[in-house]
């Protein structure tokens, strides 16, 4: 098991900063669109219509959904 542990920490840590990249670049484009929205309100962003109603902010919130459920499919199976 040790071992299994040695091969996935590379890959915990680059899931990890795509996350984090994926968030700032949402972050960047929510503000474009909304500059006054904090990193909270972008933890619902369906409650600010202006993002809610931007394809490219979907678009890129759907790449960070995806980069979330890896991380959790990964941790599920070990």
């Amino acid at each position: 098991m040790a071992h299994e542990d040695a091969k996935s920490e590379p890959t915990d840590r680059l899931i990890d900063e795509m996350i984090e990249a994926q968030r700032a670049r949402l972050a960047s484009i929510a503000r474009r669109i909304q500059p006054d929205l904090t990193m909270e309100d972008l933890l619902q962003p369906h409650d600010h219509p202006r993002i809610a109603a931007s394809p490219e902010f979907n678009f890129e919130d759907g790449i960070l959904a995806g980069y979330l459920a890896v991380r959790a499919a990964l941790r599920a199976n070990r």
